[in-house]
């Protein structure tokens, strides 16, 4: 048991960065990549978030599978047939995959299974949730037989700052408000796979709203969160902090419950105030 832990521990160091020539390289193939999306309206977003990574690091986003340089598939673990249904998927693009074809697996279950994905070649990277940045070092590194994983989860990692690429003609958008969760409902595998409960800034939201909306394409967003009423953006402590007479935490229980999450206490913007903004 202590050599499994200890070997574990070795995988999920983070990788060293790809050397810059080595990403240029990829910059000036144009290489092309697909996205694949299995399961909830948060892996849609997180979709989008992976390809404003890849397009930032000059990958092209491929209309097909088969013309696709990388096959990206987002992947759901809430119920054990939904991970049937991933790895049948991947099973049938290894199957058919191209000679220089790399193949990764993200999202929830890439988080729950970590190095098992890797045995027998099934795919080159291996990406939990908070590791979307990584993704063109993790490119750069699985190369012919060689695989790269990162799983880490972080404690503050949202995208806040990353403007996500919209793909297909919907006229609905997702955007994310927070990521995780505190509950450890005994039922759920979403703090494991998502890791600790934290919230975008509300500007960001307020501006991805704002840039979503521009142009009129899109007639319906909808927030995401884990948790949306326990959106809490600390970093947003109102001006009114300032004025000793107004009260900086408006938190308040509803009769008969109980809170055991003091984290959610204290000021800043919650969820009614990121609706009327």
């Amino acid at each position: 048991k202590g050599k499994l832990a200890a070997g574990a521990a070795q995988l999920l160091e983070p990788l060293e960065a790809a050397p810059s020539d080595v990403i240029e390289r990829e910059r000036e193939a144009g290489r092309s990549y697909f996205v694949e999306t299995l399961g909830c309206q948060m892996n849609v977003a997180d979709s989008e978030i992976v390809g404003a990574v890849l397009e930032g690091a000059g990958y092209v986003r491929a209309e097909e599978i088969d013309s696709s340089d990388v096959v990206f598939v987002n992947t759901c673990a809430i119920r054990e047939n939904a991970e049937d249904k991933a790895l049948q998927r991947l099973q049938t693009l290894r199957k058919h995959r191209g000679p220089d074809q790399q193949i990764g697996v993200l999202g929830c279950m890439a988080e729950r299974m970590k190095e098992r994905l890797l045995h027998n070649g099934l795919v080159n990277v291996v990406a939990g949730p908070d590791a979307y940045r990584d993704l063109p070092n993790l490119l750069s590194v699985a190369r012919g037989e060689q695989a790269a994983m990162n799983v880490q989860l972080s404690v503050d990692e949202t995208y806040a700052d990353i403007a996500p690429v919209r793909m297909g003609e919907s006229w609905m958008a997702y955007i994310s408000i927070m990521r995780g969760c505190n509950n450890m409902c005994s039922y759920c595998i979403v703090p494991f796979t998502r890791g600790r409960e934290r919230s975008r800034d509300l500007d960001s939201i307020v501006r991805e709203v704002e840039e979503a909306s521009r142009g009129g394409k899109i007639k319906e967003i909808t927030l995401l969160g884990q948790n949306v009423n326990s959106y809490h953006d600390r970093s947003a402590v109102v001006a009114e902090a300032a004025d000793s007479d107004s009260p900086t935490d408006t938190y308040k229980i509803a009769p008969g419950f109980r809170d055991l999450f003091r984290a959610r206490r204290g000021g800043g913007a919650r969820f009614g105030e990121l609706l009327d903004r």
